[in-house]
């Protein structure tokens, strides 16, 4: 490898170089597992931050697809209620029962079933109208079909409420007046 000189020849200099050099693929290669590992561990720390708990909007929805679909599956009427104690929704149609909690991070939470009718009975309470007449469970059939009611939401101090339609269990849209 010498030459007589102690000078180190050019062929050994380029293949000490290669055994101590990386190759391109192997760089990219650490560099790729570097990203992967940087993502996992975003998303894993992202989602223990995040303290994104489901709606009681989002938790009654569940609750009536559910008792919609055990209806439907059973043959028989389910009934669909809030136990205030638990603080979850419950549907049984009487051989069958299953529930779905609230969350309560943001406050006192409570869930209303009210009678149809609009404008029934009305009181205002701290600035908020308020519906009183209530009843205690709302009813689904086997024919995928419900009972018309209205469901009012309390988190704390604020309310909001829904229209329910009977024959598709969703949702009725507001009327809207159009300002032309």
């Amino acid at each position: 490898m010498t030459l007589g000189t102690g000078k180190v020849s050019p062929a050994a200099k380029t293949s000490a170089a290669k055994t101590l050099a990386f190759t391109l693929l192997e760089i990219l290669l650490v560099l790729a597992l570097i990203g992967l590992i940087g993502a996992i561990t975003a998303v894993g720390i992202s989602g223990a931050l995040n303290n994104d708990h489901p709606t009681p909007d989002d938790v009654f929805w569940q609750a009536c697809r559910s008792a919609q679909k055990l209806a439907s599956l059973s043959g028989r009427d389910t009934s669909l209620g809030f136990d205030p104690k638990e603080k979850k929704l419950v549907w049984s149609n009487g051989q069958e029962t299953a529930s779905a909690a609230l969350d309560n991070s943001r406050g006192e939470v409570s869930v209303q079933f009210l009678q149809a009718a609009t404008g029934g009975s009305l009181i205002l309470i701290a600035g908020h109208v308020v519906e009183t007449q209530e009843v205690p469970r709302v009813q689904f059939y086997p024919d995928g079909t419900c009972m018309a009611f209205r469901v009012q939401f309390r988190i704390g101090s604020n309310a909001w409420h829904l229209a329910i339609d009977p024959w598709t269990c969703a949702p009725v849209l507001e009327k809207t007046e159009n300002k032309s």
